[in-house]
C-alpha cells in the first residue's frame, strides 16, 4: 500500500495544483486597486490599503488556477501589476 506524505506527495506538488496571486505594484490607480484587493479578498479598508501599500504582497493564496486567474484579471482591470505564481 503507498505511503502517504511519501515521495509521489512531493511529485503531486509540482503539478502545480495551488496558485498565489501576488501584486506587484498598484499603478497609477491605487484607489481602483484597493477597492479590488477589497472584492477578492473580503479584507476591510485599512487592512486593503494596508496590503496594496506593502505590494508586493501576496492576494490570495493557494487557490486553484482559475480563481487565480479571475483574482488576477480583476486587480489588472483596476490597473495593478500582478503576477500568478
Amino acid at each position: 500500500a503507498p505511503v502517504a506524505g511519501g515521495p509521489a506527495g512531493a511529485a503531486e506538488e509540482e503539478e502545480k495544483t495551488e496558485f498565489d496571486v501576488v501584486l506587484k505594484n498598484a499603478g497609477q490607480a491605487k484607489i481602483a486597486v484597493i477597492k479590488a484587493v477589497r472584492e477578492i479578498t473580503g479584507l476591510g479598508l485599512k487592512e486593503a490599503k494596508a496590503l496594496v501599500d506593502e505590494a508586493p504582497k501576496p492576494i490570495k493564496e493557494k487557490v486553484s488556477r482559475e480563481e487565480a486567474e479571475d483574482a488576477a484579471n480583476k486587480l489588472k482591470e483596476a490597473g495593478a501589476e500582478v503576477e500568478i505564481e
